[in-house]
């Protein structure tokens, strides 16, 4: 069993990888910033964690990754407001990474996208350039920590039921559900070989675990 810290608990990539998680014995913590979704993580199979990542300094995140043996980071700041995505996106989850370390939790699986690298391409003016710029910041400081990361890439999220099947190395936008988003979050955390590397997908007619094996 493993104890597993969900940032972004709220989330919908997050409420459905609960449920998966519980479902096969761990113990699944999910970091909320607003009490009134207590019920919605704790009927997913979760134990919801009251605290705001946008506010929390290292100690805190180290206090909030103590005992734990792995984090997900799914959180976001959901687009519009180009500091608090970068004060989220960016910022929150470099200091989540250090924290981690500090606290002795050496496994750490970031959700971010397809397209996210330093040279992605977005426009300056375009409403998305915040946001790919976090990712491409936070996803280089996860690669060049001391953690057991894993970084998945998915492609255009949907609400389509899952299939538990996809594509790695998915050509084009690789639309995903956020059900098999879940499902390869959990995947990778059960699989040693996905350590180390960036895993991008999307829906595909491969089975998760066989997909994702190095």
């Amino acid at each position: 069993m493993s104890r597993v810290l969900i940032i972004g608990g709220h989330g919908k990539v997050a409420l459905r990888l609960a449920p998966i998680l519980a479902a096969r014995g761990d113990e699944p913590v999910a970091v909320i910033r607003n009490p009134d979704h207590a019920d919605d993580v704790s009927a997913a199979g979760a134990t919801p964690l009251v605290a705001d990542i946008e506010q929390l300094d290292a100690d805190g995140f180290a206090e909030l990754a103590s005992g734990h043996d792995a984090v997900v980071w799914s959180a976001g700041a959901g687009g519009g407001d180009p500091q608090r995505t970068y004060a989220v996106d960016r910022d929150a989850a470099k200091l989540s990474m250090d924290a981690a370390e500090r606290a002795g939790v050496s496994r750490y699986v970031m959700v971010s996208y397809i397209g996210a690298r330093p040279d992605h391409g977005v426009p300056e003016g375009d409403s998305f350039f915040a946001y790919a710029e976090s990712k491409a910041a936070a996803d280089a400081h996860l690669r060049e920590s001391g953690l057991d990361w894993t970084i998945l890439g998915p492609g255009g999220l949907t609400l389509d039921e899952p299939t538990g099947l996809i594509e790695v190395d998915e050509p084009g936008d690789g639309r995903v559900s956020r059900g098999n988003v879940a499902a390869v979050a959990a995947a990778v955390l059960a699989d040693d070989t996905t350590i180390g590397r960036t895993i991008s997908f999307g829906d595909g007619a491969t089975p998760i675990a066989e997909a994702i094996r190095g």
